[in-house]
């Protein structure tokens, strides 16, 4: 099955490419574990523009909304803001329940945001989080990127965030109501995800992005060094059997022909710049712990949703047949404990 489609680079479709590509394994089901839905910059990417990503020629049947600070409650005091996004979500759950857009499964679980510095008192923002969702708010998504360096973005307010012993408290407290905690950190941070693993053995843990490893700013021209220290600390962290991985959202640093062309990149290209830092986790983790992750709109920056999904086939081309089933849906479905059927070939999202 042949598919064309329009790339759209950039937050403000600043260039224009056209791309074919055939859809590689296309009854295989997918359930994209890790993508947002917003209006920014006056520029939405809501359930149509979604809808006409997974419908592109993939066969996905679910997805996992994870929170980026969309539709927050403005009326609210600040800690209860983020109940809002679970609204959002269940409102747009329901539209895909519905058949809008042709979907069915989109943001069938969902990861939102607290204040984890509540310490306790983070326990009637859970509630509210799931009573808000619809029941498909499976636990809040921590990101606390941080460097010593000012050149990298820094998501949390202070190092060693987790490390907290309020944050300490608020994690107990998502332990004990069932809750799963997803993690966007940077690779040198690894170390204090694993010490959070060791002390809360109940607690599903769910590391975003590979455990995204860094490749620029300070870390230019460090690779060697970067590679090792993210090799340790992932074949440590795989060690613990209460943590997933999220595989995609990797550094776009793509090669080839088409970039010297000025085309977005192929599935060749995606696949050869990403399989060093996927396929080696997928040894570490084994499949039953990772699933891939779209982390759209973000990457729809540089590759679109068909070339994305038919690079990690390619990339999951030496799998067995039950492990590419827990690679592209069944560790999600298991990880955000996820009612959707795997079987049925009419189902997408």
């Amino acid at each position: 099955m042949a598919n064309r489609f329009d790339y759209k680079g950039g937050a403000h479709d600043t260039w224009l490419a056209q791309v074919e590509e055939d859809i590689l394994l296309p009854d295989l089901p997918i359930i994209d574990a890790h993508h947002h839905l917003w209006v920014r910059d006056s520029a939405p990417y809501l359930l149509r523009e979604f809808a006409a990503d997974v419908n592109s020629g993939h066969r996905v049947i679910g997805s996992v909304f994870a929170e980026c600070h969309a539709m927050y409650r403005q009326s609210e005091p600040e800690t209860m803001r983020p109940v809002g996004e679970m609204e959002f979500v269940a409102g747009i759950a329901a539209m895909s329940d519905a058949g809008s857009f042709d979907t069915t499964g989109v943001c069938r679980a969902a990861v939102g945001q607290a204040d984890l510095l509540l310490g306790d008192a983070v326990e009637p923002v859970l509630t509210a989080l799931h009573e808000a969702s619809g029941g498909r708010f499976r636990g809040v998504r921590a990101s606390i990127c941080w460097d010593d360096s000012e050149a990298l973005h820094r998501a949390a307010p202070f190092a060693r965030y987790l490390s907290h012993p309020e944050v300490q408290k608020s994690l107990r407290v998502l332990q004990r109501l069932g809750g799963s905690l997803d993690c966007w950190l940077y690779h040198p941070q690894i170390s204090e995800l694993i010490d959070v693993a060791d002390a809360f053995p109940d607690l599903t843990i769910i590391l975003n992005h590979s455990g995204t490893p860094i490749l620029g700013g300070p870390y230019r021209d460090r690779l060697e060094e970067v590679q090792a220290q993210w090799h340790k600390d992932m074949q440590d962290i795989a060690q613990r059997e209460n943590v997933y991985l999220k595989l995609g959202a990797l550094p776009a640093k793509f090669g080839g022909t088409n970039k010297a062309q000025g085309l977005p990149p192929s599935s060749d290209e995606v696949a050869a710049a990403w399989s060093p830092w996927i396929t080696p986790t997928i040894e570490w983790f084994g499949a039953q712990r990772c699933m891939f992750e779209s982390n759209f709109p973000v990457h729809k920056n540089w590759v679109s949703y068909p070339v994305l999904w038919n690079a990690f086939k390619k990339i999951a081309a030496a799998a067995s047949a039950d492990e590419q089933h827990w690679l592209f849906a069944g560790t999600a479905r298991e990880a955000y404990r996820m009612d959707i059927a795997l079987q049925n070939p009419d189902k997408r999202a």
